[in-house]
């Protein structure tokens, strides 16, 4: 009963030692002092009785070392009913959902570039009088704009009027081709007019009064507001000049703002819903009409069209707007967000089998809706799963994988091997060193020296050397594990290399192995240098 009391005060002990390294590292600065219990002082040095090192021997390449995992060693967790409580363990299933998203941007407001007119002449003169003088002005379909003079519709109109004097009094004639010449010569002339997009009630005013019109009037060929006005008194037009700009803007276009890992849920066709703070409680309606195919490079959106009514006229073209998009994902296998657990390099479940049993399962997700991941891989529907506590879970699974691959050294045995499984009289001494000392981030040579009781080297052992710190997620940093198998150099003396994955402070265990005996095993605590 003694020794089975001892060996569980032995494994809580190292239980508590694996949390009080974790608090170090948080408490210290990374870069210390190497601390090892060896008997060793100053810097960690070659023991001498190793065979030296010489300049033909050779060196470690990075593709003999072996491979660093990052991934925090997570096994099944074993918790009673009370431990469940205590951290508030909750539990839920996987399940589909027919899943609609919506995301929201900013846009703003501008004129429909297909409501546009512009107002231009055919021909060049000289304009008289302006009715609609302001940006802006409401202007209906026919309503007149201006007057202009022009040299070239007057003598237009005159050639139409003595046409139509010849084409009367030719028309009697008997000599083949005069009639039908005049009737020619009179329809050009009008045809020339209407080219020139004179109005049909003044060319009839032409033919009735029989004298040409020195001001013609040019009216609105639409109904809208005045964006941009070039027509002055007096002013000289050519057939180019763009003398106004007409809006129409009982309909108009938004740009929504949308970025760039939203933009594969947005499909032309959808709708949206508009609102502006001009108008609390009132939403307009929008469908999304083009995803327009350029990056803002400084903001990483993409611009969306929207179309849209404007009844009452209440949105200005320039008006900042809140855009809410509607988009759908279908059917989905989804899970609750609180139930994964992010670790930075992978995302984890914890599955419930029952009775205090759950089990880490990495999984794939993909986009988040509302309070749900969708799951890509690694579910299935109805699965039972934790929904609560995910980060507490995590740290009860890494901690009872670091008590897992502890091996305290036995009472009173200090700095020397463990001789649990060491068969009598065999006990051994270990000695640990690295080059550089104290070991860094990166390549590190790894030593050891295998004696036994009476100092005799140990030859023929299979010897490695693991290197341990547990994950921590509030700083994103998962478990870090790494092994090197040293080779024998002969007279007790083993040598291998193996890479660090950042400084700070490892549980290194070292294992000798003979004839499928564990013949020693030694654990200390090493500060590595080099920072994260």
């Amino acid at each position: 009963m003694n020794k089975y009391v001892w060996r569980t005060s032995l494994v809580w002990i190292a239980i508590l030692a694996v949390i009080a390294g974790i608090w170090a590292y948080r408490s210290h600065a990374i870069k210390q002092p190497t601390v090892m219990n060896m008997p060793m002082s100053g810097d960690v040095q070659p023991v001498a009785s190793g065979p030296p090192a010489t300049a033909d021997e050779p060196k470690p390449s990075m593709s003999d070392m072996p491979e660093m995992k990052m991934d925090a060693p997570l096994v099944p967790v074993q918790l009673t009913p009370e431990r469940m409580q205590s951290i508030g363990v909750r539990t839920g299933a996987v399940e589909y959902k027919q899943l609609s998203d919506d995301i929201r941007a900013t846009g703003t407001v501008d004129i429909n570039e297909r409501l546009l007119s512009y107002v231009q002449v055919r021909f060049p003169g000289y304009i008289r009088k302006v009715f609609a003088s302001a940006t802006y002005q409401y202007v209906h379909k026919g309503e007149p704009l201006f007057t202009i003079y022009s040299p070239d519709l007057v003598a237009t109109q005159q050639e139409y009027l003595l046409a139509r004097q010849n084409q009367k009094a030719l028309s009697a004639s008997t000599v083949d081709g005069v009639a039908s010449g005049a009737d020619s010569l009179s329809a050009a002339a009008e045809q020339r007019l209407e080219q020139w997009e004179v109005p049909q009630s003044e060319i009839a005013k032409l033919k009735e009064t029989g004298k040409p019109i020195t001001e013609l009037t040019i009216n609105s060929p639409v109904e809208g507001y005045i964006t941009e006005r070039n027509a002055l008194p007096n002013m000289f037009a050519e057939s180019s000049t763009k003398l106004y700009t007409v809006a129409d803007l009982s309909r108009l276009w938004v740009y929504a703002q949308v970025f760039q890992d939203d933009i594969g849920r947005i499909r032309p066709g959808g709708t949206a819903q508009i609102t502006v703070d001009s108008y609390p409680g009132r939403t307009f309606s929008g469908q999304i009409e083009e995803i327009l195919p350029q990056v803002d490079m400084a903001t990483r959106t993409v611009r969306v069209r929207l179309a849209m009514a404007n009844p009452g006229l209440k949105l200005k073209p320039g008006m900042f707007v809140n855009v809410d998009l509607k988009t759908s994902l279908g059917h989905q296998l989804v899970v609750p967000a609180s139930a994964v657990f992010q670790s930075g390099t992978r995302q984890l479940v914890f599955l419930n089998h029952g009775n205090g049993s759950l089990e880490p399962k990495e999984i794939t997700i993909g986009p988040r809706v509302g309070d749900d991941f969708v799951v890509l891989k690694g579910l299935k529907a109805h699965e039972s799963i934790v929904t609560s506590a995910s980060f507490l879970i995590d740290s009860e699974s890494q901690l009872q994988a670091a008590a897992g691959s502890f091996v305290p050294p036995p009472p009173g045995a200090g700095g020397t091997a463990s001789t649990a499984n060491v068969p009598a009289g065999a006990q051994m001494n270990v000695d640990f060193t690295t080059d550089p000392n104290p070991p860094q981030k990166g390549s590190n040579v790894f030593r050891v020296k295998l004696t036994s009781a009476d100092g005799t080297p140990t030859t023929g052992a299979d010897v490695t050397v693991t290197f341990y710190m547990a994950a921590m997620p509030a700083m994103g940093m998962a478990a870090m594990n790494t092994t090197a198998k040293l080779n024998d150099k002969g007279n007790g003396m083993y040598e291998g290399s193996g890479s660090l994955g950042s400084g700070g402070t490892y549980q290194v265990t070292i294992s000798a192995q003979k004839n499928g005996q564990t013949i020693a095993t030694k654990q200390l605590r090493v500060n590595a240098t080099g920072g994260m």
